[in-house]
């Protein structure tokens, strides 16, 4: 009896050690190493200044810029509260919410199918990218807002238009944080837009 107490505690004692503190650590050392940008949020840095990440929406409200999907997670986009409210498809909430960004939309683009994502939030509400078709949708406004033609926004649109991967994983999608910026630097906002 005594001897099987001294095992289990030198072998808690010795899995602790091993798988709690030596692999983290060497998991977290070959990542640094392998993938530093992949190990470190994918980081954005622009003039020296981290601006943002590749992989954590952050919010765009200007006119002139292209819109993440919208967050439930805290107060909008906030990676310490992410989640979904999940509320279900008859839950009264969501269906006014729905409908309320649906008829605001319809605002903004008489005529134009709505595409999903560009009124319903993510389940992580921190997507960082949209659907080709949300990023067409909003190209109309963004162009009149930066005084360009729609063509030059959907050929920017186009070029950081990801496809599949592996062509049968996933849907095509659209990162917005690297599109505004891009808009930034080929069609800067005479007047700022907020952001």
């Amino acid at each position: 009896m005594k001897r099987n107490i001294i095992t289990a505690i030198l072998m808690t004692v010795v899995t602790t050690i091993l798988l709690g503190i030596v692999y983290p650590l060497v998991v977290t050392a070959l990542a640094q190493v392998l993938f530093p940008n992949k190990a470190n949020g994918q980081l954005i840095v622009q003039d020296g200044k981290t601006i943002g990440s590749r992989i954590i929406a952050q919010p765009f409200t200007g006119a002139g810029y292209f819109h993440p999907r919208g967050s439930a997670a805290g107060n909008g986009y906030d990676a310490a509260n992410s989640g979904a409210t999940n509320y279900g498809p008859t839950n009264q909430k969501l269906v006014d919410r729905v409908k309320q960004d649906v008829d605001a939309a319809r605002t903004e683009n008489p005529g134009k199918a709505i595409p999903v994502d560009y009124v319903t939030t993510s389940a992580s509400g921190l997507d960082p990218q949209i659907s080709p078709a949300n990023a067409e949708f909003q190209a109309p406004r963004v162009a009149r807002e930066r005084g360009i033609s729609d063509e030059e926004l959907l050929a920017l649109v186009r070029q950081h238009t990801e496809e599949r991967q592996f062509h049968f994983l996933g849907e095509a999608r659209v990162n917005v944080l690297e599109l505004n910026l891009d808009l930034d630097s080929k069609f800067p906002l005479q007047k700022r837009a907020s952001r």
